[in-house]
């Protein structure tokens, strides 16, 4: 597959790419059109353009096949289609089969470096009536139910302890055999829209939609019992779809971190499982509050108390509902560090100080371990 690293600055982006030599051009063009749709928020036509430019610098093309064969392949294997504007104008956009190539892609980016899991259920420390086969054995006890009998060892049993001649078949010759529980996780992923996100020419919310998207591919193939909520939240928080998270553009929002975490909360308290958590990705300090009234109370300049009191409160809250909170920082400034260890020492939660490289990585380790505990 063609990988290739890009980023986005006053000049455009700049690319270094590595080319399988097992690909097809239009893979390999492909791969680069997926990574444009994600930076320009699913606009087409931006993509294209950074297309032609990519192409006039980089040769990605020749003779045999150019940019306007590719898009015609787009159009014909269903990844872009014609759409006409509310004033009537038609365009080009990408479809449900290309949202999910994204993900699909971003899932392979950042999980496929770390490990591959076969079955797609997670494992807890406990034994009992599960369904998933330890190879351990033990004696039958009360309660035990038929199905997890061994019955090759039982006969076994009853073979060496009754002889075969008068075969006996007791309830002390039962052996049955130990299972794991697959435990089912449900997760609210919070993602900072807040225009910290662009500040200072650095692209951060790109990566955070592609540990959004990958996430939610990792989910919907491999454990498919999990639950995945996805809220984003600038001066206010809303819940979005999967579906969306190619066109997720921060706004000229300050950071409500309390509506987020009140909007997490409130869509965990739905759910039916007891296993919960929340994943927050932000980059900045919290800086708005909603006020009863409706009004805004919003401060930019330092910690303010008022809001991080608040938002101290509201951690406290989700460890109370066994809820753990893990916070993704990519910054770091050790003043606003500082407010997010309070942060996670109030919740009992985790917290990691990180740039935009090894975002993925990171979350979907801590993904995976959450995945295996159990909580009572």
């Amino acid at each position: 597959m063609a990988t290739h690293n890009s980023k986005r600055n006053k000049s455009g982006f700049e690319f270094k790419l590595f080319e399988a030599e097992d690909q097809s051009l239009f893979d390999k063009l492909l791969d680069i059109f997926k990574e444009l749709i994600t930076h320009t928020s699913g606009d087409y036509d931006e993509a294209m353009d950074w297309m032609r430019e990519l192409d006039r610098e980089y040769k990605l093309t020749n003779e045999d096949y150019t940019l306007e064969d590719f898009e015609e392949d787009l159009k014909k294997k269903g990844y872009i289609q014609e759409r006409i504007d509310p004033d009537g104008t038609p365009n080009l956009g990408i479809t449900a089969k290309t949202e999910r190539a994204i993900r699909k892609g971003a899932l392979n980016q950042l999980f496929g470096k770390i490990r591959k899991k076969g079955a797609g259920n997670h494992k807890t420390k406990n034994t009992g009536q599960g369904d998933e086969h330890t190879g351990d054995l033990r004696e039958f006890q009360f309660g035990d139910s038929i199905e997890q009998i061994s019955i090759t060892e039982s006969l076994k049993n009853a073979q060496v302890n009754h002889g075969i001649g008068n075969f006996n078949l007791t309830e002390k010759d039962l052996v049955v055999e130990e299972t794991h529980h697959k435990s089912q996780m449900s997760t609210v992923l919070m993602i900072d829209i807040s225009h910290s996100m662009i500040l200072y020419g650095e692209d951060r919310i790109t990566p955070a939609k592609k540990v959004a998207m990958a996430l939610a591919e990792l989910i919907t193939t491999q454990y498919p019992k999990d639950t995945l909520d996805i809220l984003v939240f600038g001066n206010d928080a809303w819940p979005i779809k999967i579906k969306e998270l190619p066109y997720l553009q921060v706004g000229p929002y300050h950071t409500n971190t309390v509506a987020g975490l009140e909007l997490a909360m409130d869509l965990l308290r739905r759910k039916r499982n007891n296993n919960k958590q929340i994943f927050m990705i932000t980059d900045g300090k919290p800086s708005c509050l909603r006020m009863p009234d409706g009004t805004y109370y919003k401060n930019s300049n330092g910690l303010d108390p008022f809001i991080t009191e608040k938002c101290y409160t509201m951690a406290a809250q989700a460890r109370k509902r066994h809820i753990p909170i893990t916070t993704f920082m990519i910054a770091q400034d050790p003043y606003l560090m500082s407010f997010i260890d309070k942060f996670t020492l109030s919740n009992k939660g985790k917290a990691f100080f990180t740039g935009l490289k090894g975002l993925g990585e990171m979350i979907f380790h801590d993904y995976e371990n959450n995945r295996k505990k159990r909580i009572k």
